[in-house]
């Protein structure tokens, strides 16, 4: 028996494919573009051509992210809080405080011993410093989204971007680029900036984070310059698994593995 989960955001559609013992065997990531069933449709298939199955093998599946109820057949919707819990309490048992940093909103939840979700706080209110905010800065400074996670190497600055705003803040450097300020400065500047904002939204939940296990989903999470930089500002390491973009979608197939079990 197998289990699919799949989770649509704004950026990107992703999807899990998981056995009865929860193997992963295969997982996809695509852009989710203005046509998110045709994303549904795509991810689907190549999750079941690279796990070598056809979806009537499939048991169950779960949806979630913003585009959840576009998925048919589906056992059931569950928000992106409770999947993404799932899937990093399976990846990294000992998480105690996850960041959630996906393409326009981040969240902070605060899990218990069991996994489950005691508390979160989440800015869905404008892109500062998610995968859209990122992008933004990126065509500002004329360099591939992907190259911006090494691009702070070398600097010692405590230059920050004082507006998160993604307007404003593109507006800000354009103006350090014309005044030649070193382009890793600037990176440094808004990795900071972007840290500074998420650990204020972790502290809305867990005061005094310190000693906590904390780890990262989300596709801003393949930004190393980001994650380093919260973990500067926390003092303590920020746990990344292999493929934090897939942590919703593997929470969706172990949600979906547990209904179809229920069902019986």
């Amino acid at each position: 028996m197998y289990y699919l989960g799949i989770d649509i955001g704004s950026l990107s559609c992703d999807a899990v494919i998981i056995d009865k013992h929860e193997n992963i065997l295969a997982a996809s990531v695509v852009p989710t573009g203005a046509k998110n069933k045709e994303s549904i449709a795509r991810v689907t298939d190549d999750v079941l051509r690279s796990a070598g199955i056809s979806k009537s093998d499939i048991h169950g599946i779960i949806s979630t992210g913003y585009g959840r109820d576009r998925v048919e057949d589906r056992l059931g919707a569950v928000t992106e809080i409770t999947c993404h819990a799932r899937g990093i309490k399976a990846l990294i048992p000992n998480t105690k405080l996850l960041i959630d940093i996906g393409g326009q909103d981040s969240k902070s939840i605060l899990l218990g011993q069991d996994g489950k979700v005691i508390d979160f706080a989440m800015n869905d209110k404008c892109a500062a410093g998610t995968g859209r905010f990122l992008e933004a800065m990126a065509r500002a400074l004329q360099v591939d989204i992907d190259d911006m996670a090494n691009l702070d190497t070398g600097a010692n600055g405590t230059l920050t971007i004082s507006s998160m705003c993604t307007v404003f803040a593109e507006s800000e450097v354009v103006s350090l680029i014309a005044n030649a300020t070193p382009v890793n400065e600037i990176v440094r500047g808004l990795n900071r900036s972007i840290a500074s904002r998420t650990v204020s939204l972790m502290k809305r939940i867990a005061p005094d984070p310190l000693g906590m296990v904390v780890a990262m989903s989300g596709g801003v999470a393949r930004n190393s310059g980001v994650v380093r930089a919260i973990g500067d500002l926390l003092g303590s390491k920020v746990f990344v698994p292999d493929s934090p973009d897939t942590v919703g979608a593997l929470g969706a197939a172990l949600i979906a593995k547990e209904k179809s079990n229920g069902r019986r």
